[in-house]
């Protein structure tokens, strides 16, 4: 055995902590990759049952119901059915995770699709086979959920596929769903009959009174000002958390928590509504200043919007020009200033003017509950069904919508 460094052939190999810890790695990521398709599989028909259930019942029964079998069913039903699925098909999981089951021989014959069916049971179920490589219902069956193998045949069209059909089933089922949720016969038949109604609204909106022109326009100043207070303020606050709110940026375990529980806050303040952040800062800040309560709803809520845009444009910068600079040394400070700021000022200025717009907007709706500006006008009028000077105030708001839109148009235009 000359030539072989002593101890080659007779020493056995180490069990240490990070061998064990980078196999249970391996294991774990096999399992979870089964257990993802496992589980949009079963959310998929979970949810189509529960539309159709629903459907049955509001159209033949006249009521709302969304199983009418007992939990226990429903469950077994869903799990049943993603097994099958899986087993004698290629499932909505498979296709999204680009997998599909394949033989020894090619395709997967019937009686192999039946030993992967019953394994499924015994495997999936008790996730201890999942982390075996291959699981055991693989094994038992001699199939391989792998990549799809290339058999120079053109692809079937979308309706002559499982995942196709099941898509198509489930839109169509939302869809009309949605109508039974939505819409009645006494809804439609009132929209075709009685249009007259709103005369009386049509007429004060083209007939607008002049003697509170004044009035409204120092209200639509205060709702411009507000827009543009909370735009700006706003830019501020999110330019900074952004790069804090990048994937590409953030690395390693501290930038991965700090990018987790950033990215999560921000989801959670974009999604309460900024009329409802505008109730909250007026039981805050008093109603002495309402513009004021108005100005931080638009604040917070434009910070959380502004930092998901912002950050999504950071991760979708050329990583070409960071690479090159860094190759020659650069600080991090360096690389930001010549090669990521350049990539996004554009994207940042173009989102800024665009939640400016929405901001004009929005400002308008937080006056309804007291938060100051044109809307704060149009909801007194409003409630004291003072049609004419309703009318005003909300041709007064079109305009000044209108204006704004074109005018932040022009200006992303000329960024473009």
């Amino acid at each position: 055995m000359t030539g072989y460094p002593d101890g080659f052939l007779t020493d056995p190999p180490s069990l240490s902590w990070p061998v064990v810890r980078d196999a249970l790695a391996r294991r774990a990521g096999i399992a979870g990759r089964h257990l993802a398709i496992v589980f949009l599989d079963v959310v998929g028909l979970a949810i189509l049952w529960l539309l159709v259930t629903y459907i049955y019942a509001w159209y033949g029964l006249g009521s709302i119901a969304y199983t009418l079998v007992p939990w226990w069913a429903f469950v077994l039903g869903v799990v049943e059915g993603a097994a099958l699925w899986e087993s004698f098909g290629r499932s909505l999981g498979q296709r999204f995770a680009h997998r599909e089951l394949s033989g020894a021989s090619g395709v997967p014959t019937g009686g192999q699709r039946v030993l992967y069916f019953i394994g499924w049971h015994l495997t999936v179920l008790p996730l201890v086979g999942l982390f075996f490589d291959p699981p055991w219902h693989e094994r038992l069956s001699g199939l391989r959920l792998g990549p799809p193998v290339e058999r120079g045949e053109a692809p079937r069209p979308w309706y002559r596929t499982s995942s196709g059909l099941f898509l198509a089933a489930l839109l169509l089922a939302t869809a009309v769903a949605a109508v039974g949720v939505t819409i009645t016969t006494t809804n439609l038949r009132r929209l075709f009959t009685e249009a007259g109604r709103t005369a009386k609204f049509w007429r004060a909106f083209f007939s607008p009174d002049t003697t509170i022109l004044a009035a409204s326009g120092r209200d639509l100043v205060v709702t411009i000002y507000m827009a543009v207070m909370a735009t700006a303020f706003a830019v501020v606050v999110a330019v900074p958390l952004s790069f804090l709110a990048a994937r590409n940026l953030m690395r390693g375990p501290v930038g991965r928590l700090v990018y987790t529980v950033l990215r999560g806050a921000m989801s959670i303040v974009r999604s309460i509504e900024p009329i409802v952040w505008a109730i909250i800062f007026l039981i805050w800040v008093t109603v002495v200043r309402a513009p004021f309560a108005g100005v931080l709803a638009l604040w917070v809520h434009s910070i959380a919007d502004l930092v998901k845009l912002y950050a999504e444009r950071l991760e979708a910068i050329d990583p070409g020009p960071i690479e090159a600079i860094t190759a020659t040394g650069a600080g991090r400070l360096a690389v930001l200033r010549y090669a990521v700021i350049p990539q996004i000022v554009n994207p940042y200025i173009s989102f800024t003017l665009y939640r400016w717009d929405i901001n004009i907007r929005m400002a308008t709706v937080v006056g309804v509950v007291g938060g100051g500006g044109i809307g704060q006008r149009l909801y007194h009028y409003l409630t004291g069904n003072l049609w004419q000077q309703a009318g005003t105030v909300m041709l007064l708001i079109v305009i000044l919508v209108w204006a704004i839109d074109y005018l932040s148009s022009r200006l992303r235009a000329k960024l473009a």
